[in-house]
């Protein structure tokens, strides 16, 4: 067992042919949580087992032999399909409920809004080793290790993955002993258009691996990143969780929820909230002064979407033996059934979005237990409050 941090991240490389999107989510656009961040993951973390989770989809467009995926694991993964209408079920699960009319005196919102070198030297025998090959869905799969950035760097130009990065890159993970599931397009799992290119959701997989902390590097996507770039991330864990630092969600949250109360009727106000108030009140003002001067420097603060604990009851919203109380489609929430089992009940989901500049993704993203100061924030967030964005 290595001592070293033990994150995962995944690398979306495409051409100019390609595009990739992904999913986000405010309770009033159902569809732009499907169709918007470039990176989205759904991560179950269980501490004790210290094992983890992730489950990614990129949408594919473009030429099926210019996509390609690189997702460096500190432990062999066990690679599973996913129902291929996940991410959009989880935007319809995770859509905020209407606003509980007795407990708010009046309703209010706010507007919104890779190229190889020559060098001349002896080849030397390449250090890449194929551990596992196989198909999971529409993808191509081959689980690798190497001993040298160059030779990884190479093997992936020979085997037809445009990776974007450079060897610094790969050498830094490869310093630390990961492993590197590389991915392809199944051609004949995709709709050919009437351009020769393809189209189509690639089939969300599921990574489940050994690791003794929850993080998620940033640095390997810098590379690929001019302005910036929206992350979508659906943490299911036995607590509520929070990024660490000044990627923090409680910057926008804590002063939206503590606004909200102010709405409120006081005998619908719990003892929970009541004590909770207590905890925000003394960080409002920095809170905001720090949202003020991140803006300032054009750096967009972390956003909290949703957050529960399930229950029995969440649970049986997914196999329709509970009403779902959200506008939606009945399709889609008829569909809601294929998240069965993947939420569990008892732990806690927590989503939330970031946009990264490139100058915020030199170190890792660190989910840490949602807390202010010493304090440990259990305050759940799943219906619209007078103060909620749109």
């Amino acid at each position: 067992m290595h001592s070293f941090p033990k994150p995962i991240v995944f690398i979306l490389i495409v051409t100019a042919n390609a595009s990739v999107h992904a999913a986000c989510c405010y309770f009033s656009a159902k569809d732009k949580d499907v169709n918007q961040p470039a990176q989205k993951a759904f991560i179950t973390w269980e501490p004790e087992k210290k094992t983890e989770s992730f489950t990614v989809q990129p949408k594919f467009e473009g030429n099926a032999v210019d996509f390609g995926m690189v997702v460096p694991t500190p432990a062999q993964p066990k690679l599973d399909e996913m129902p291929r209408g996940f991410f959009k079920s989880l935007a319809v699960y995770t859509i905020l409920e209407p606003m509980d009319l007795t407990k708010y005196k009046r309703r209010r919102f706010f507007s919104a809004r890779a190229k190889s070198k020559k060098n001349g030297r002896v080849p030397k025998p390449t250090t890449v080793r194929v551990l596992e090959s196989g198909v999971v869905g529409s993808l191509d799969y081959k689980i690798i290790v190497a001993e040298r950035a160059d030779d990884l760097y190479t093997w992936l130009k020979e085997n037809q993955y445009t990776y974007s990065g450079d060897e610094k890159t790969l050498g830094y993970y490869i310093q630390k002993k990961w492993f590197f599931t590389v991915m392809k397009i199944d051609p004949k799992q995709m709709k050919k258009k009437t351009d020769g290119s393809y189209q189509g959701d690639v089939t969300p997989t599921r990574f489940t691996f050994k690791t003794d902390t929850l993080i998620y590097p940033l640095r390997i996507t810098k590379i690929s990143v001019k302005d910036r770039t929206e992350a979508l991330f659906y943490i299911q864990a036995p607590h509520k969780v929070d990024l660490a630092g000044s990627n923090s969600y409680q910057m926008i949250f804590a002063p939206m929820w503590h606004n909200a109360l102010s709405f409120a009727v006081a005998e619908k106000v719990t003892d929970q909230e009541k004590a909770w108030q207590k905890v925000v009140e003394p960080r409002l003002k920095d809170y905001r002064q720090r949202t003020y001067d991140m803006r300032k420097e054009k750096i967009t603060p972390a956003t909290l979407e949703w957050a529960k604990r399930i229950k029995d009851k969440d649970i049986g919203v997914l196999t329709g033996q509970v009403k779902y109380n959200r506008k939606a489609p009945a399709e889609d929430v008829k569909k809601l059934k294929q998240l069965k089992g993947h939420i569990k009940p008892g732990m806690f989901i927590t989503k939330m979005r970031k946009i990264f500049t490139p100058s915020e993704m030199n170190k890792d993203l660190q989910f840490v237990r949602a807390k202010i100061v010493d304090t440990e924030d259990d305050i759940e967030y799943y219906s619209i409050l007078p103060t909620s964005p749109p």
